[in-house]
């Protein structure tokens, strides 16, 4: 969101170590504002294992997720002010220990009084308890977990079935499925509303596509675009971080060089 060039706020979990240090630093760099959330954990450090430039394995040094709780009153006395003066809100915490049903719930209902925008990037196996929420981002694997599907191997994706029993459960006003290489399904109602192709030309890394795609998606609703004109902004932004090794944020004259070149 910060490279795209908006101003935005992180709310999270960020422990007296180190790694807490160098991410408090880098953020700061970035002229992005933090909002620690209490606990009593380290900061959670990713290491991924590289190899001939492909990703073989990803090691997540943590403490358990009972060190990262926070509750719906600390959020509200922590991020009410930050919320009121933002355009829309991002959920997400990789299924880490954060985001509880509790917490969501009231994050969601201080956006909503706010007039905000409300997105979720939904890992199922947080079982997180969600309605009425403006975005979902599910990727195809994630899609079938939320919806309570079991395919076996080789099976064609049922989208319809997906999207008609996402929409019954969670009630979401958009959902966007990241398909992988065969782009994003778009979803209104419970219906398939398009399909728009992927705009990657080549592939290094996926790492962090989803987190830019959701990045992007926001920000375009949230300046007042439709869901299919985000959607195709999301799906370059995603088209120019695969493109680089490891985990890339995209910036507007990559984006614009990359629209140019596809035009």
């Amino acid at each position: 969101i910060a490279a795209l060039g908006a101003r935005c706020t992180v709310a999270g979990y960020i422990g007296d170590d180190d790694a807490g240090r160098k991410l408090r630093q880098t953020l700061e760099a970035k002229g992005i504002a933090a909002v620690a959330t209490p606990g009593t954990g380290q900061t959670i450090v990713k290491t991924r294992v590289m190899v001939q430039r492909q990703q073989l394995c990803r090691i997540d040094r943590e403490s358990p997720p009972g060190a990262y709780r926070f509750t719906a009153a600390q959020a509200e006395t922590l991020l009410a002010k930050s919320i009121a003066g933002c355009d829309a809100v991002i959920l997400s915490d990789y299924a880490k220990g954060i985001l509880s049903d509790e917490l969501v719930e009231r994050i969601a209902q201080l956006a909503r009084t706010a007039g905000k925008l409300v997105a979720l990037d939904p890992k199922p196996r947080g079982q997180l308890a969600f309605r009425d929420l403006d975005l979902i981002t599910p990727n195809k694997r994630e899609s079938l977990e939320l919806a309570g599907l079991d395919l076996p191997p080789h099976a064609p994706y049922p989208a319809a079935e997906v999207c008609a029993r996402l929409h019954q459960r969670y009630r979401t006003r958009h959902l966007v499925i990241t398909l992988g290489e065969d782009g994003m399904l778009l979803s209104e109602g419970g219906r398939i509303k398009k399909t728009i192709p992927t705009a990657a030309r080549e592939v290094f890394d996926v790492s962090g596509a989803g987190d830019t795609s959701l990045a992007a998606l926001v920000l375009a609703l949230a300046a007042g675009t439709n869901l299919t004109t985000a959607a195709h902004f999301a799906n370059a932004a995603a088209g120019v971080v695969v493109a680089k090794l490891g985990t890339a944020t995209v910036t507007p004259a990559e984006l614009r060089a990359y629209v140019a070149h596809e035009s």
